[in-house]
């Protein structure tokens, strides 16, 4: 980090507050009351601090900044970090020309009286890191897990004092670096950051993404995602009461086999009653697990399989659920009794009936079954082939432990899970592992992918693959 020691929370306002040129507003909404105290308190502000103030009042917000669905939300975000930068604009159309500019929102809800809420919220500002230029815009959504009204304000107070001066200080760091910095003093058990946005003329440099995998391999929160155009997205409102379809895997690459499980899966999940076609989102997942090779993980490689699914279209999730159960009870908390459909292979249902995954659970198998099965959801299962005769496996002949065939009965009357009825036979040979392995060397592998993979491969030289050209000058 740039500060051969980290400052205290006053230390750091106090820096911003003797930087001549930083200049700005402060305009904070809900629980939101404590980050423009901490620059007052700090000492130096009236050289920093344009105004400040809080639109408490429900009417006065929707006067201020316009209507809005919700009051802490993104967009309500959006509306006052571009209304309130403007105002610095037409007010102080000549101090533009020796300031640089910032305007500071937030919009929170904290834990009620009853302790019966979440505290959440977001946070934001609009800055110019040169005289003259367009603005940057940071925006996150933040969790808070204090068990008191007046520890979540502290907390946040100091989240917002972190924002503004890494945003000044920090910005030639690492991501992780940055990311130490805006969570400096603020460990996991105090505040969760599930969403982080960077966007303007001077971070054009940075992926978003690869700030969502950090967030998760950084251990500040435990899932992200992303939409297809490479946008993060914040779940628990891009999932909140969705019919959500999760596919989990490696995708290392997308094979004609991913595709078939896909698209049949979905077509039988959308076949369900309790399924509303017009509320279905298709997660595909990659947990840390499955981008970790050799103990570490490759923003280049993890790069890749983001390319290679967003030009397909694909909605990805990043989480740090490695065992299935934790993964669904956390999606079934947004989606509020929606039915979730999860697609996986025969050897998958293997693993979750692998008693040897639960033994940190006092209930073994039937805790991590209760507490992930036992909500609306329903599991489709695609054969394989049997490598050995070219038998094909399914859900009808599975083999597993005698005493736990019961427990499958079960769930299979409840119809909890369910063999696939459609599946394409000529592809169950194709295996991602060796398909990687021909990119890499070469060899014949574009039969065994979609068209668009093959494009994606060439055009990004993903996993890996080299033209011919350059093959030729490796060898």
């Amino acid at each position: 980090m740039s500060d051969k020691r980290l400052l205290t929370t006053e230390e750091k306002a106090l820096k911003v507050n003797l930087t001549p040129d930083i200049y700005g507003s402060f305009a904070e909404i809900g629980a939101g009351q404590e980050v423009a105290a901490n620059f007052f308190k700090a000492g130096g502000s009236s050289g920093t601090i344009a105004y400040t103030h809080s639109a408490y009042d429900m009417k006065i917000s929707d006067g201020m900044y316009g209507d809005c669905s919700r009051y802490v939300c993104e967009d309500r975000l959006i509306q006052m970090l571009d209304k309130e930068y403007s105002n610095m604009q037409n007010m102080l159309p000549d101090k533009q020309h020796s300031a640089r500019f910032f305007a500071f929102a937030d919009t929170v809800e904290s834990l009620n009286y009853h302790k019966t809420n979440q505290g959440q919220g977001w946070i934001g500002m609009k800055f110019q890191l040169e005289l003259g230029k367009e603005p940057n815009e940071i925006i996150l959504h933040v969790k808070m897990h204090e068990d008191s009204h007046q520890r979540q304000q502290k907390a946040l107070g100091i989240l917002g004092v972190n924002l503004i001066h890494a945003a000044y200080f920090e910005k030639d760091n690492t991501i992780e670096e940055f990311l130490e910095a805006l969570t400096h003093r603020l460990p996991r058990e105090r505040v969760e950051i599930d969403m982080l946005r960077i966007s303007g003329p001077d971070f054009d440099h940075i992926d978003n993404r690869v700030i969502a995998l950090n967030l998760v391999k950084n251990g500040l929160t435990d899932a992200t995602m992303f939409d297809q155009t490479g946008t993060v997205l914040q779940p628990t409102s891009a999932l909140y009461k969705k019919n959500v379809v999760l596919m989990r895997g490696r995708f290392r690459p997308m094979t004609k086999v991913h595709v078939d499980v896909i698209e049949a899966g979905l077509k039988q999940y959308l076949e369900e009653d309790d399924v509303e076609k017009d509320n279905v989102c298709l997660l595909l997942e990659l947990t840390l697990k499955d981008l970790t090779a050799n103990g570490t993980i490759s923003d280049k490689d993890f790069i890749d399989r983001a390319e290679l699914l967003c030009s397909m279209g694909y909605t990805v999730m990043i989480s740090n659920y490695l065992k299935h159960y934790k993964m669904i009870e956390y999606l079934s908390s947004i989606t509020k009794g929606q039915k979730i459909g999860v697609l996986l292979g025969i050897y998958t249902l293997h693993t979750i009936f692998d008693e040897k995954y639960y033994n940190t659970l006092n209930g073994g198998l039937l805790e991590a079954f209760g507490r992930g099965f036992g909500h609306n959801v329903k599991m489709y299962v695609y054969p394989a082939m049997l490598p050995n005769d070219n038998t094909i496996y399914t859900i009808e002949n599975i083999q597993i432990p005698d005493h736990l065939m019961g427990l499958l009965d079960y769930m299979l009357k409840t119809n909890k899970v369910v063999g696939y009825k459609e599946y394409d036979q000529e592809l169950l040979h194709i295996q991602s592992d060796d398909v990687l392995a021909k990119i890499k060397a070469g060899g014949d592998w574009e039969g065994d992918v979609p068209e668009s993979v093959v494009k994606a491969i060439k055009f990004y030289n993903l996993f890996g693959f080299h033209s011919e050209k350059k093959l030729a000058k490796l060898n």
